[in-house]
């Protein structure tokens, strides 16, 4: 599996493009906006875009998605659904923080902890990491040892807690109970910023390392 990062909105929200290199079958994490963006991308690699999967509900990750489901009627997979009040309030959100307005929409499937999802015929393993949102997912590729963990953890530091539902404790308690044992090698996409590992955080986070 091969990944590209395509920064989108003024938050600059890392957008995933995800792409089993089997099949050539893909398909984009939390695309959040600037759709001209993606799918110029998406059209470089002439590839055929299978899905849309999503961490959670926040504006900046999820602002693009009725549209591009709209437009290329592709599923919407994703987050758990304790994210809904999230989702349904996006044109709020939008309102109250000079965003394009976007629509509400029904996610086509649900997550849960322990389900996997397909891109291709590559396995994307769902963990349900609360915390920054209640019903925040990271999908995991076993394969390649790439995670896309959204806002729940970030080179030198986490997720928010800040906003409703969201909650400190839970958030520690998801990175490392339940990302720490997936394995130091492993390497993340934030929602944000630039990539590491888990050993690198380990090692060096303030908030959640282990030394």
């Amino acid at each position: 599996m091969r990944y590209t990062i395509i920064p989108v909105t003024p938050y600059q929200q890392n957008c995933t493009l995800l792409v089993c290199e089997h099949s050539q079958k893909a398909a984009l994490v939390d695309p959040g906006g600037d759709l001209d963006v993606l799918l110029q991308e998406v059209a470089l690699q002439a590839v055929e875009l299978e899905s849309i999967l999503l961490t959670h509900g926040h504006m900046d990750h999820i602002g693009g998605v009725a549209e591009l489901s709209k437009q290329l009627s592709l599923p919407i997979i994703g987050p758990q659904q304790e994210d809904n009040f999230w989702i349904q309030s996006l044109p709020e959100q939008c309102r109250m923080f000079g965003f394009p307005i976007s629509q509400a929409f029904k996610p086509t499937r649900w997550l849960s902890d322990g389900d996997s999802v397909l891109v291709g015929q590559q396995v994307l393993q769902v963990i349900h990491c609360p915390g920054h949102t209640p019903g925040h997912v990271v999908f995991f590729n076993s394969e390649d040892r790439m995670a896309i963990v959204g806002d729940v953890l970030f080179k030198g530091s986490i997720g928010r807690t800040d906003f409703p539902r969201g909650d400190y404790q839970t958030l520690i308690d998801s990175i490392q109970l339940k990302l720490w044992p997936l394995g130091g090698d492993i390497t993340f996409i934030p929602g944000h910023g630039p990539t590491s590992t888990f050993a690198d955080e380990m090692r060096s986070n303030p908030f959640v390392g282990l030394q």
